[in-house]
């Protein structure tokens, strides 16, 4: 995951080079990035079918092969359509590393998927800090194309080795009791599709994407458009340039903020989660929008941001995993995941917002976006996965009675023998149904 992290974190530092090199204008170099996340995120779902049927292994090795691909491609690239076409190379192939190890978190840990899932994401979120600076003065020193070419090949390298300590989780985890706040059932895709909660989880993530994005892969053209970008900034005993300073801190808040909320949300629930860390968010772009020409502002604005713009990574897919089972988990998580490409159709059309009206305009329409999600995860979709979770109910005690309604075709996840256990699940299984699976037992029989 780490290893994949400059394919979209690590974009922002190419843009200048390229558009002074080739004049070919921002919104026309944005494209590029819009295409990476839409295929990126639009072929996830088929990658996580891939996984669910092959396993990990084989999906991983080949996103290795394509993200080197598409950074020796773009080191050549000198013409628009050239950079688009390794941009979409460079999508499938980090589609195919991050939906797979997210997908195959949520199964080997269906207790803690909200953890799983951000320590998971950290190494999408924080990779990218540990080379912000190299490939910074790589471009300084050698040109972009250069820093495209040679860490292109190193990331595939490490992608196609790691990839080889990939297993498939035991069929055994998918028996482990549900929680109070998990569905007793597994959906497949085209179930889920079907459900009103999977809609509004969908839209909340498109909203908070769509700002996160943009700030992903326009840090860079932003610091330089409010002038603070070469200011010099004193934090944490550490004076750096304000530009370099927040993109190596966004991608350390990023990476620290995944697993802390995916944990909390463990601890409080997810939707409390989501409109705490969506609200925070508001208030750092507001505060963006407003002082951001200050470099300290700026530097911790943005740090602030990216801290709980990174959660999304960590508490979505554990949202759909409790909400629509573990079976299909890596399908279901790749199928909300292409919300994240619907929100980067808006970052071509911010870089347009920002040249004609400026940055104020653009980080007033990203807090409202925010503000509306935090409002969305309370009064709508937290309501709305209560009665999931009681029609779920309410199914299964049929089910159990003989009174099972035909068609739905969705599939129950394995009940324990422990009473205990079945005591915190949300679904109650009768006694009349629990086996007795005991040497005793069997001597009896």
């Amino acid at each position: 995951m780490a290893a994949v992290a400059n394919m979209q974190y690590g974009w922002t530092l190419f843009v200048t080079p390229i558009d002074a090199k080739y004049h070919w204008g921002r919104s026309a170099i944005q494209v590029a990035f819009t295409i990476f996340v839409l295929v990126e995120t639009w072929l996830v779902p088929v990658e996580g079918y891939l996984v669910d049927r092959f396993g990990p292994r084989v999906v991983v090795l080949g996103g290795a092969i394509l993200i080197a691909l598409a950074w020796v491609l773009n080191s050549f690239a000198s013409s628009l359509s050239m950079l688009y076409v390794a941009a979409a190379i460079g999508g499938i192939g980090t589609g195919s590393v991050y939906g797979t190890c997210v997908g195959n978190a949520l199964k080997w840990f269906p207790g803690r998927r909200g953890l799983a899932a951000g320590v998971t994401a950290a190494g999408f979120g924080a990779g990218a800090a540990l080379t912000v600076l190299p490939i910074s003065k790589m471009i300084i020193s050698a040109g972009y194309e250069h820093a495209f070419f040679h860490f292109g090949i190193l990331q595939g390298l490490i992608v196609f080795v790691m990839a080889c300590g990939l297993r498939v989780a035991p069929s055994q985890l998918l028996a482990t009791p549900p929680r109070a706040n998990q569905s007793a059932r597994s959906f497949t895709p085209l179930q889920v599709l079907r459900k009103p909660v999977f809609w509004v989880l969908y839209l909340m993530f498109v909203l908070v994407a769509s700002g996160g994005l943009m700030m992903a892969a326009s840090i860079g053209p932003i610091a330089k458009d409010l002038k603070v970008e070469s200011l010099p900034v004193d934090l944490l005993g550490l004076v750096m340039p304000a530009g370099i300073f927040a993109i190596t801190l966004d991608r350390v808040f990023d990476g620290v903020g995944r697993p802390f909320f995916g944990w909390l949300s463990d601890q409080i629930g997810r939707e409390n989660t989501m409109a705490i860390a969506f609200a925070i968010g508001a208030v750092a772009l507001f505060t963006l929008g407003q002082a951001g020409s200050d470099p300290v502002v700026f530097v911790v604005g943005s740090a602030l941001y990216f801290g709980v713009f990174g959660e999304i990574y960590s508490l979505f897919p554990a949202t759909q995993g409790d909400t629509f089972g573990g079976k299909y988990a890596a399908a279901n998580a790749g199928m909300l995941y292409t919300a994240k490409g619907i929100g980067a159709l808006l970052v071509p059309i911010a870089a347009g917002t920002a040249a004609s009206m400026g940055w104020h305009v653009v980080f007033a329409i990203a807090t409202t976006f925010n503000v509306l999600a935090a409002t969305l995860a309370l009064l709508v979709f937290k309501p709305l996965r209560v009665r999931h979770f009681a029609a779920v109910r309410a199914e299964l005690e049929s089910q159990s009675t003989g009174h099972s309604a035909p068609g739905d075709g969705v599939e129950q996840q394995a009940p324990s023998n422990s009473l205990a256990h079945m005591s915190t699940s949300v679904i109650s299984v009768p006694r009349h149904q629990l086996v007795d699976k005991s040497p005793k037992s069997r001597h009896r029989a």
